[in-house]
């Protein structure tokens, strides 16, 4: 683990600094699956939506799996929330970075894993959780090294404003252009890989923000990886913490940035 980085377990053990064992959690190894919230000022509704996620892992999914909470340098008490129920809750741990950054928390927590498949989620839950196990089965048994919860496939449900969904197609279909790929939705927060093959490809991926996705799957796409694309039932959260035109233009220098290295 690097500096700047605190992390809070099932026994209620605090780390920081040099690198130290992750596995804090009430489960003993080895763990199959570990997904992975990043949260940024979410005091509100983190521990109910966590401890939601973590109940229905619990009730329906049919695997071993722990959840790690990893608060991007949050100015409110989310960290405060997560590490109390991380010392309570069995299967839960909280990590805090000193730096903002999705992409950043997601690398860190996937990177450091010992579970066989990681994944993650946006702590709002937009996403139906029903679409959880399809997403991580097939990792499971060893059939794909990704999977990517899609808006775009026939049966999904999808509920979002107007303005963000002319955006996100806009941004999709210029990302088909320029960089080639075949992924019907790059930007939706419910992804998963193989432990092993995130490893293998985390060291390429340079965004650390909201382009991670993208970037992430294109990587993966060019290197040939085994992708598979599960519906989902995605309801927009209103309260989102994302500036929707500052990440596209960031996004769109992503996209440019992606072809050139091609």
């Amino acid at each position: 683990m690097d500096r700047g980085a605190h992390l809070v377990g099932g026994a209620g053990g605090r780390v920081s600094g040099a690198v130290q064992p992750r596995r804090l959690v009430h489960l003993s190894s080895p763990i199959d699956l570990e997904v992975v919230v990043p949260v940024y000022n979410e005091a509100e509704q983190v521990r109910s939506h966590v401890e939601r996620l973590r109940a229905w892992l619990d009730d329906a999914v049919a695997c071993s799996a722990v959840i790690t909470v990893v608060d991007n340098a949050s100015t409110d008490d989310t960290f405060a929330i997560v590490s109390d129920l991380a010392a309570s809750t069995p299967g839960i741990a909280a990590l805090h970075l000193d730096r903002k950054g999705r992409g950043g928390a997601i690398r860190r927590a996937w990177s450091s894993s010992d579970a066989t498949v990681v994944a993650y989620m946006d702590v709002d839950l937009s996403t139906d959780l029903a679409a959880l196990a399809p997403l991580v089965e097939p990792l499971l048994r060893d059939e794909y090294d990704l999977a990517v919860g899609s808006r775009r496939l026939p049966g999904s449900q999808v509920s979002r404003g107007t303005r963000r969904e002319v955006i996100s197609r806009g941004y999709l279909a210029i990302a088909h252009l320029a960089l080639g790929t075949r992924i019907t939705d790059l930007q939706c927060g419910f992804k998963a890989m193989r432990t092993k093959a995130a490893r293998d490809l985390l060291p390429d991926v340079v965004d650390d923000e909201w382009f991670f996705d993208t970037e992430l799957l294109v990587l993966a796409e060019r290197r040939g990886l085994r992708i598979t694309e599960v519906p989902v039932t995605w309801v927009d959260d209103p309260d989102t913490r994302v500036r929707i035109m500052r990440t596209a233009w960031k996004d769109l220098r992503g996209v440019a940035r992606l072809r050139g290295r091609r």
